[in-house]
Formats: C-alpha cells, sequence, structure tokens
C-alpha cells in the first residue's frame, strides 16, 4: 500500500468510527482494567486508542503494525491524549513480545489483508495467554470462511459471535 492509498483509508476509517466508534465495537471483547492488548493491523490506532482507554493505566496496549505511517499516527494520538499505556510496534509479523502476555488480541478489518496468514497467527497464538481473547471483525470474509481460516490449526475455537464479530477463545 502506498502513502497515498494509507491516507485515503485512513479517511475512510475516520468517518466509519464517527458513525460506529471503537470503543463501542469493543465492547463485546470483555476489555478490562489491567489487561494487556494486542492490536493487530493498528493502521491509525482508533482501536488501540479505544482499547487503552478500556483496559486503564494498569493496562497495557501494543499496536502493531507493517507501515512506519501508521505506528506514527498511533504514537500521536496516545500523546495527544497524554496515554502512556500505548506501545507501537513496527512489524509485518513478529512482536518482539515475550511469551504468554496477551489477554485480549484485536483482529480488526486486517486479516483479509494478511500475506502470510498462518505465519501470523503463530505469532498471535505464541504471545498469547492460556485461555486469552481473540476478537475478529472483517466485513470483507463471511462468517464460514473466518471460521476455517482460524480454526484450522485446532489452538482457537469460536465462542461466540454477534452481527459483526466473531470472538475465539485460545485452546
Amino acid at each position: 500500500m502506498d502513502i497515498c492509498s494509507f491516507y485515503l483509508m485512513c479517511f475512510w476509517f475516520s468517518l466509519r468510527d464517527a458513525f460506529t466508534p471503537p470503543i463501542k465495537k469493543l465492547k463485546g471483547a470483555g476489555l478490562k482494567r489491567g489487561m494487556s492488548v494486542l492490536d493487530y493491523g493498528c493502521g491509525p490506532g482508533s482501536f488501540s486508542i479505544a482499547a487503552s482507554l478500556q483496559v486503564g493505566e494498569t493496562g497495557t496496549v501494543y499496536a502493531v503494525d507493517q507501515f512506519p505511517v501508521a505506528i506514527e499516527m498511533t504514537r500521536r494520538k496516545a500523546a495527544k491524549r497524554k496515554l502512556k499505556n500505548v506501545t507501537p510496534i513496527l512489524t509485518d509479523c513478529y512482536t518482539g513480545l515475550p511469551d504468554k502476555i496477551i489477554d485480549i488480541v484485536i483482529l480488526h478489518d486486517v486479516f483479509h489483508e494478511l500475506i502470510n496468514a498462518q505465519k501470523v497467527m503463530d505469532e498471535l497464538y505464541r504471545v498469547m495467554k492460556p485461555d486469552a481473547i481473540l476478537w475478529f471483525n472483517d466485513h470483507h470474509m463471511d462468517i464460514p470462511t473466518v471460521e476455517h481460516a482460524i480454526q484450522a490449526n485446532h489452538r482457537f475455537k469460536l465462542e461466540r459471535h454477534d452481527r459483526s464479530s466473531l470472538i475465539f477463545k485460545k485452546m
């Protein structure tokens, strides 16, 4: 994705977020104070910031993206709000995080873009605590396709879904 496309995407996300705020979408994810969250494919940081507000100062949000401009936008948004619990990570897969530290992974509108989805899923599985949650939302894919892709290696099990998001539990 080139820089112009990224900024166009950010503009679209700002419109989307105005009508359906990320904090409202994440309501069903079960975020609680003190949790550690990984927002994989954070883009301009809308969901990272929303998660940060929900987990509070005792929680941590790792905002991961492969585009430097996304990381910088997220860093600026967190600084503007004086949020000290958001840690941006620039990578296309490996996070550099220790094993089993994440309570909830956010995969919002990114899975359909992944070049090596299995490699990413391996990394997410590695950093997730036992019984951690994978919150999934990607309107580019139908539910049966998502279920098959996420549950293919028997590492995650669909726990529940609502109109637009699916909740998988690490097994």
